[in-house]
Order: C-alpha cells, then structure tokens, then sequence
C-alpha cells in the first residue's frame, strides 16, 4: 500500500509539474524558464540558477526547487509570507527586500528603490511601487512610495520587469528597453485593466503579461493595447 500511495503522490507532482504554464524566452546566456505559480508569486530559472519572487503558501510548490535568490516586493501577506520561506529556501539563499520587509525577514539583504545589486548572473533593479491615490481612506494609500519594490532583473542581455503592486508611476513609465514585464492590475489594491495598459504604452515592452489580476477582465486589458505592437500575452495564474 505505501508503494502504491508514493507512486500515486509521484504521479500527482508529475501533473502539476506538467499542467505549470511555463514560459520560455531565449537570452545570450541560455534559456530563461518562468513559471507562474499564484497571483503575484512566481519562479525564473535560468542558467541553473533559481530566482523565486514573493513566494506564498496560496501557491502549489510541490516538486519545485528551491531557491537561489528571493526577491519580495513588499509587505501584504500575498507578497511576504515567512511561513513558506524554509521552504523555497536552501543553505546559501539570498534574499532581497525592501527595508520594510526585513523587519520581518531578518536574514533579507535589504535593497531601496533606485538601487542596483548583482546576485550571481543577474542584475536587479529595485524600482518604485505606489499607489498615486488609491487607499483604504482619505489621505491614506495602499501602498506608500518608498515602502516596496518592483524588480527589473537583467540576464544574457534580456531584462524582465516585476511590478509588484503598483499604480502607474512615473517611474513605471520611465522604463525603458523592456523585454517582458510581468504588470499587475486590480481593484480596489492597484489598477483597473484600462489605467495599467496606459502605463504599459508609455514604456512600451516587447512582451507583457498581466499578473496580480485576480478579478480583472483581461480582455479589456489586451483590447486596449491593440495596435501599439506590444505582445500581449495572457496566462492563467489561478490554476489549481
């Protein structure tokens, strides 16, 4: 009976692992793999190396390895949750955060917005993520600037962008020679499909996919950016 029930968790994994909706871009070093795994909680990996970013316990991590560079944008329990950190985690896992975060995470290497660091063959960006009016009362934002951190992770020559949440800034719409971006949009915490496709004109990547968007009518999204030459490409981050 133990045999047959480990045979049976081995083919469960061998579904899921199967069923990921893995996307895949070529670089000048090799591969980029990236797989979306709930909401805003996503794995890269790329030249053997594995980049988990603002892993939660909602995903299914079974038979994923762990990894070699966190990074986590900010503080709400969908971005930052210690509970499944061992598990994503290894001995010699760097973890990048906003100062906020390594309040809680106390072995996080903390990177501000505007800074640069380089772990291993990749080149993060801490960029800013804010609300410009949205909150939960007047006078009060969701998420205040400086607080959290979107990501632009530069490797063999590509970059891929991380919104993280995020309205559209100006400094979303300052970014330039974008490969991918990984955008966020929903109500009431970030923005509606419309605003976000607005902002994604304006730094105009070769390939978007929305992401955090639990709720939004993506469609509206997609026809929105009709005509701009932008790739959109829409992928299912609520698959069980």
């Amino acid at each position: 009976m133990k045999t047959l029930a480990a045979l049976f968790f081995v083919a469960v994994l061998a579904f899921a692992q199967l069923h990921r909706p893995v996307q895949q871009f070529a670089t000048s070093a090799g591969m980029v793999k990236i797989t979306p795994i709930q909401h805003a909680s996503l794995m890269i990996d790329a030249g053997g190396q594995i980049v988990h970013i603002d892993p939660w316990g909602s995903g299914n991590y079974d038979g994923l390895p762990p990894a070699d560079l966190i990074l986590i944008t900010d503080i709400h329990g969908d971005h930052l949750d210690p509970k499944i950190l061992p598990k994503v985690s290894k001995s010699g896992t760097v973890i990048l955060a906003p100062a906020a975060v390594a309040e809680t995470v106390h072995n996080a290497t903390v990177i501000r917005n505007g800074e640069t660091k380089t772990i291993g063959p990749f080149q993060i960006e801490a960029v800013p993520m804010y609300n410009l009016k949205r909150g939960p009362a007047p006078g009060k934002l969701f998420h205040d600037k400086g607080r959290g951190n979107g990501y632009v992770i530069s490797y063999g020559g590509k970059r891929f962008y991380f919104s993280g949440d995020t309205e559209g800034t100006p400094e979303m719409r300052a970014l330039r020679n974008i490969d991918v971006a990984f955008v966020c949009m929903n109500l009431p915490y970030t923005m509606p499909p419309e605003e976000a496709a607005e902002a994604v004109r304006a730094f105009h990547p070769k390939i978007v996919y929305p992401y955090h968007y639990r709720g939004s009518d993506l469609n509206a999204f997609a026809k929105a950016l009709e005509g701009s030459g932008i790739d959109v490409r829409l992928v299912d981050w609520y698959y069980k």
